[in-house]
Order: structure tokens, then C-alpha cells, then sequence
């Protein structure tokens, strides 16, 4: 039987060089016959390492005789698993944590430095018994939160720019919980009702969402999702309950003629589809073909015939100029509302990374608004909280195209309990349970006012 925390370890030496850590992760769990329980501790492990990776360092920093920037990087990886269960994993045995860590620099080329290892990992217990905690925190509050909780300094930052201090910790703490699992009802074959009665039975335990008409969440893992009453039927998709607001802001109409301007994987080109009925035409654009595939294999499983794929970058799609009632423009950005789900996100996105996402978007932005006939509408939304990619994009636009304006979500509209005085629609992780989410619906002002 494989080892859980060897397997670990290997997708953590992955990760090390440079692979995505679900990639890494996929990868050594490929083809391993491991319990459920086995499986769920290595994904712990690697995810949790991963994500906690800062606040590892700084234990090592503080308890090795060697920062961890010089320590070997295979020994660092067996630093951060042994490390990580004695401070994060109750259910563990310190005893047991202490043992295997050991056993990991036997078996991985540290045969000799097996003693430094057990000593290191005993020197936490007796510190966390005496002390409470022996992680010592900086004194300036962007580096404490950020050590304490496990992020770069100028992410905590971003956030404490927009929030008050307590507001940004408790930001940092959602974003290091295990991400939920929600569900998007397609209402062409079922109801919500249907769906959680058939969840129920199953013994999976749902919960339906406010203000969201078509979203279950599951309340506690339930297992492989296509085993799931209602997948193979078609029943049902996952997507994050703060990614299904953006078609209700879109609010696409039976018959109309739709461009989703970046669609893949596609979740929300396949929602426009559900509240149009499938009647009209929607084109899902995406520069790589490989990411669409996912689109073509759901539409397939939801049995929803209106959309149509464009392989192309959609700064330049000139076919669509003047063809649209509605425009998605659901930008590539630095998800910094879904950190959560990505656990080595923090590590790879940079200051300058958001600049170029930021000139990106307005580029985007400039050449989907060619897009509308007259009356269209355009939405704007991204999957990040900061205000780079967000409002300064809009406020941009705006400048520079003064006969545009925001139009706020309609009163009897899902979006409308996540709208903010300016009309933009901006959510919390922390405050709504949801993933964090900005969007924005806007309009021709000079189009309005010749309309009333």
C-alpha cells in the first residue's frame, strides 16, 4: 500500500519545481491505490503545506539552526509536512507526526540528519506546551497577518487598503479554509425541489443559498462529484454560487444573440444558455481550444444545443462587432476571491502580474463593447478583490468612453443584495460565504436617454 506522506512529499518536490500544485497532486495520486482516507491525508498535506508555506518557513526560520531559504529544498518539503501536522492536524498523533517525518528523511537521502529532524519536530511540542504557540510574530500588522496566516505581504495589503484590520483577518482566514462545493440546477431537465430530494435520499446532505433561485450547496464532502444522484442525467453542474450571479446580472432573454467574450471552461456560457431557455444563439470565445473542451462535454451532459465555440483572441474578433443584445466579458485576472481553491495562487501571482492582467482587461473591455447592436448591455466580471483589476478598470473605461454608464442591477434581480452605491456588484468571501466576485453591468447612457 503507498505511502500517503511520501506521496506527498513527491508532489510537494514537484510543486518545488515549478509544477501547479493540483497538477502535482493528480499526478503522483494518478495511480495510486489508496484508501479514501489515505487519499484524503495526501491532499491535506500537499494542499495544506502548500498554502501554509510561509508560516512553515518562519518556524523553520525561528527553531533551525539553518533559515529555510538554506536548507535542503527536499529537506524543507519534510520540514513543512511534519510541521504542518503537529500545527494544523488535531487528529494526528504528535507522536505518530514525529515518527513519520523522521522516517520521510530516512527514506528521501537524509539518512544522516535523522536526529536533527526528530529533534526539530520534539522542540515544537515542547515549545507549543510551554508557550501556547512558539511561532513569534512581527510587530508591523501587514507582515503579522501575513505570517500568521500565510500570504505575501502586498496581497494582505490589497486587502487592508479596502478593510478594516479585523475585516482583513478574518478575509485571510476564509481564504485558508477548504473550499465548499455548490451546485448550479439546470431547470430544462429538473427543479431545484427534485434535486435536493434526490440529494436527501442519497444521504448527501444540501443546502439551498439566498438569493441564488438555482443553487445547492453541499454541506460535507460527499465523494466522487460524478457519482452524485443526477450528473449523468444532466440534472446539475457545479459552479461557485458567486460565478452563477454573473448570468443573472447578464440577464440574457429568449432569442437573443449572446457572446461570452473569454467562456472557458465555460460554466457560465452553459448557464446563459439554461435562462434563455436554449432558444438563441450563444458564442463562447476563448483563445485556447483545449480549454473549451470542458464546455462542449457539459453541454452535451446538460443537453443544451444554443452554443457555439470561436477559437480566437477576443481583442480581435471582428465578426462580432454590432451582433450582440448581450456581452460577457468575465476577464482573466488574479483570483484573488478564490484563493482558497488554488492553493499555490498566492505564491505565483506578483504586483506586476496584475499590471499586465490590468492593461489586458482594458483591452478586452475596449474591444467588447464594439461587440452591441444599439440597446445592448456589456458585463464586466472577475474573480478577484483587487481594485487594479476592478473598479480602476471600470472607472478607466469609463473616462475614456463618457458615453457609457453603469447601470445597477434591477431591483427583483439575484445580483441586486450584492450591489454597492456606485452600481457595481462587489462580494466578500468573509461577509456572503461565497467566493469573492466583482461585476458590473454597463450600458450606452445616450442610448437610455434617446429611449425615454
Amino acid at each position: 500500500m503507498p505511502n500517503p506522506r511520501q506521496l506527498a512529499f513527491l508532489a510537494l518536490r514537484s510543486i518545488q519545481r515549478d509544477a501547479f500544485a493540483d497538477v502535482a497532486l493528480d499526478r503522483v495520486l494518478q495511480d495510486a491505490e489508496l484508501s479514501n482516507q489515505d487519499r484524503r491525508l495526501a491532499t491535506e498535506l500537499v494542499y495544506g503545506s502548500v498554502r501554509r508555506q510561509r508560516t512553515l518557513d518562519a518556524l523553520i526560520d525561528q527553531l533551525g539552526k539553518k533559515k529555510a531559504h538554506q536548507q535542503p529544498p527536499d529537506l524543507r518539503a519534510i520540514l513543512h509536512l511534519g510541521l504542518y501536522q503537529l500545527r494544523y492536524l488535531n487528529q494526528i498523533p504528535a507522536s505518530a507526526a514525529v515518527n513519520t517525518t523522521v522516517e520521510l528523511a530516512k527514506q528521501n537521502g537524509f539518512p544522516g540528519l535523522t536526529g536533527f529532524v526528530n529533534g526539530f519536530m520534539r522542540q515544537y511540542i515542547r515549545l507549543a506546551e510551554t508557550s501556547g504557540d512558539p511561532l513569534q510574530l512581527p510587530s508591523d500588522p501587514v507582515q503579522r497577518l501575513g505570517t500568521l496566516h500565510s500570504y505575501p505581504d502586498w496581497i494582505v495589503q490589497v486587502w487592508l487598503d479596502q478593510l478594516d484590520l479585523a475585516e482583513t483577518e478574518q478575509l485571510c482566514e476564509w481564504m485558508n479554509r477548504p473550499p465548499h462545493i455548490d451546485l448550479r440546477i439546470n431547470p430544462l431537465h429538473t427543479s431545484l425541489d427534485e434535486v435536493e430530494t434526490a440529494m436527501q435520499a442519497a444521504g448527501v446532505a444540501v443546502q439551498r443559498l439566498p438569493h441564488l433561485p438555482q443553487a445547492l450547496r453541499l454541506l460535507e464532502p460527499a465523494g466522487a462529484i460524478q457519482k452524485l444522484p443526477g450528473f449523468q442525467s444532466g440534472w446539475w453542474m457545479v459552479q461557485d454560487a458567486s460565478a452563477q450571479l454573473v448570468s443573472y446580472l447578464v440577464d440574457p432573454q429568449p432569442g437573443e444573440f449572446v457572446i461570452d467574450a473569454c467562456a472557458a471552461p465555460g460554466g457560465k456560457a452553459l448557464h446563459l444558455a439554461e435562462l434563455m431557455q436554449d432558444q438563441g444563439m450563444i458564442w463562447a470565445c476563448d483563445r485556447t481550444a483545449s480549454r473549451l473542451k470542458k464546455l462542449k462535454e457539459n453541454a452535451e451532459r446538460l443537453g443544451i444545443h444554443s452554443t457555439e465555440i470561436s477559437i480566437g483572441d477576443s481583442r480581435n474578433q471582428p465578426q462580432f462587432v454590432g451582433k450582440g443584445d448581450r456581452v460577457l466579458l468575465d476577464a482573466p485576472c488574479s483570483g484573488l476571491g478564490t484563493l482558497n481553491r488554488h492553493a499555490d495562487a498566492r505564491w505565483r501571482q506578483t504586483p506586476d502580474r496584475v499590471q499586465e492582467l490590468a492593461t489586458l482587461q482594458q483591452e478586452l473591455l475596449v474591444a467588447a463593447a464594439t461587440w452591441l447592436k444599439h440597446d445592448g448591455v456589456l458585463v464586466y466580471a472577475t474573480c478577484t478583490l483587487h481594485p487594479q483589476e476592478n473598479e480602476q478598470v471600470i472607472e478607466a473605461f469609463l473616462d475614456q468612453h463618457p458615453d457609457w454608464q453603469i447601470e445597477p442591477p434591477a431591483p427583483n434581480s439575484p445580483a441586486a443584495a450584492f450591489a454597492t452605491p456606485q452600481g457595481w456588484v462587489k462580494v466578500w468571501p468573509h461577509r456572503q460565504q461565497m467566493d469573492g466576485f466583482f461585476m458590473v453591468r454597463l450600458k450606452l447612457a445616450v442610448r437610455q436617454a434617446a429611449a425615454s
